[in-house]
């Protein structure tokens, strides 16, 4: 059995809603099965790395996990619209993750571009960083590259799961918003969420009042964890 170091962090500022604070659980681990993180993420714990984390704060629970029902999913005219528009012209590599050039300058650029238009805290891109974060993974992950005549315009990192796909992370070229590529990859992810015969997409943290996590509630029919821990259908 693999060790593993758990402790509950100090209160801090939330950085999903302004004025609000948070305290977040972690685990650390060097390796674990992807059945024995498929049980804690039903459970609402999520990961970035090595490290698993979920939300434990004493006055607020607006953290929900959610996750679509892939096999019942219909887009709706927005999301039809995205289709049309991204098929055939975002090429979809999928493969293991590295850290490469284009890679880090992607990642840099979309972060530099957020803390300019929703205050994101700035961050210098760090190779060793980048893949202590995404290539360095307790558990097999996939890598999702989207390329528009073989130039790089997005990447997502993805946990193929027993009960489903799994998204951690994705970034995109600011200069291909226009696109909506973060609609076009969970509507890709969806699709192959099915075509695995597969249950679920989940697709992490859903917080209603942040505009970064908000859309996720836009792809229905989906359920949220509640409080109880159990999970529930939401939304019309």
């Amino acid at each position: 059995m693999p060790s593993t170091i758990r402790f509950l962090a100090p209160d801090e500022a939330c950085s999903y809603l302004p004025g609000r604070m948070a305290r977040m659980e972690y685990e650390f681990v060097a390796s674990m099965t992807a059945d024995r993180y498929a049980g804690l993420m039903i459970a609402g714990w999520r990961r970035f790395g090595s490290v698993l984390f979920r939300p434990r704060c004493r006055h607020c629970d607006a953290c929900r996990s959610l996750r679509v029902d892939a096999q019942r999913f219909r887009p709706n005219r927005s999301q039809s619209r995205n289709r049309r528009r991204n098929e055939g012209v975002m090429a979809l590599e999928i493969g293991p993750p590295r850290v490469t050039p284009e890679r880090l300058d992607l990642y840099q650029r979309f972060h530099d571009h957020r803390a300019g238009t929703r205050g994101w805290r700035e961050r210098e891109v760090d190779p060793a960083a980048y893949r202590e974060s995404f290539v360095s993974n307790p558990i097999p992950t996939e890598e999702w590259a989207y390329r528009i005549d073989g130039r790089l315009v997005g990447l997502g990192l993805v946990d193929a799961l027993p009960v489903g796909l799994s998204a951690i992370y994705f970034v995109h070229d600011p200069d291909e918003s226009r696109r909506a590529p973060g609609t076009w990859n969970v509507l890709s992810l969806l699709e192959e969420t099915r075509r695995r015969g597969l249950p679920h997409l989940y697709l992490g943290y859903w917080v209603a009042d942040c505009l970064s996590l908000a859309y996720k509630a836009n792809f229905r029919p989906h359920e949220v964890l509640g409080p109880d821990g159990a999970w529930r259908p939401a939304g019309p």
